[in-house]
């Protein structure tokens, strides 16, 4: 019995590196699919459980991706909806790498400032910035969500207190200096997680504030963080501790590897955003 991943991705095309990665993880058979849809995904799913006995299906697997996060997402649920008594296998949840990159550099963040922090989330309505936000505000940490769209930073804030009613968590809009500045004297720690190439904090702003972390998640020029490398990884700058889009991508991609691996020793699990951070978390130890 081989090893077998099943690759649902909501893109036409399936992502080579969550294909390439899988392979590294230990996938002996990748069986890609693209232009996964909910009702698409029903068939796959009752391939991959019915030709394996129940004592099997452990060395099944299915790895969700694709860059539209909620397309991902319905697709897990009709996944896991055709499961039924032992006939499932283990899921892992990762779109667009939101879930293990979040998992990273939430690590981060735990490893320099201690809870209740706070933390101010740039780009924090994104696929990874939302996911950091409420893993952040599952840590204990007193989390802003920034965002251009007030609105959009409230949809997230609410979001989150549906699964952690306790979370302090605030909607910050990120448009104007001002609030920008204000939010900056007040935190401990930055998380950038905007689109690729967009400049959200400058060096101005961030080295005269008490900021003590900043951790930049583009790796796409302009950085995200003015003055953070992309290969920074706890490096120094103005008195601040940086880390940049390779620096936490080291150990995004351990965590990747590791959430796969995971998949192939028991048939039950669904790894998502907080069952993979927990995962980063033994790693870190």
């Amino acid at each position: 019995m081989r090893n077998i991943l099943l690759q649902l991705d909501t893109d036409s095309l399936p992502s080579s590196f969550d294909a390439i990665t899988a392979l590294d993880a230990g996938a002996e058979v990748l069986l890609p699919y693209g232009g996964v849809t909910p009702e698409r995904a029903v068939g796959l799913v009752h391939g991959a459980i019915f030709t394996r006995g129940p004592e099997q299906l452990h060395r099944t697997a299915i790895f969700i991706g694709g860059s539209d996060v909620a397309a991902a997402e319905a697709v897990a649920q009709a996944v896991t909806k055709a499961f039924f008594g032992p006939m499932r296998v283990s899921v892992v949840l990762d779109p667009n790498g939101s879930n293990t990159t979040a998992a990273a550099a939430v690590l981060a963040v735990v490893r320099h400032v201690p809870a209740p922090g706070p933390v101010l989330v740039l780009g924090g309505t994104g696929p990874v910035g939302s996911r950091a936000a409420r893993l952040l505000a599952r840590e204990g940490y007193s989390v802003q969500v920034g965002s251009r769209s007030l609105q959009r930073a409230q949809r997230v804030v609410e979001a989150v207190l549906l699964k952690y009613p306790k979370a302090r968590l605030q909607p910050l809009e990120t448009a104007g200096a001002d609030a920008l500045r204000s939010a900056l004297g007040q935190v401990r720690a930055v998380l950038a997680a905007g689109a690729a190439g967009v400049q959200l904090l400058s060096q101005e702003m961030w080295q005269s504030s008490p900021v003590e972390l900043l951790i930049d998640l583009n790796a796409v020029p302009p950085a995200g963080i003015q003055g953070v490398q992309a290969t920074d990884k706890a490096a120094q700058r103005e008195g601040k501790v940086c880390y940049g889009a390779v620096g936490i991508g080291g150990t995004k991609m351990k965590i990747h590897r590791r959430a796969i691996a995971r998949a192939f020793e028991q048939n039950d699990l669904v790894l998502d955003a907080e069952e993979i951070y927990e995962l980063g978390r033994q790693l870190d130890s």
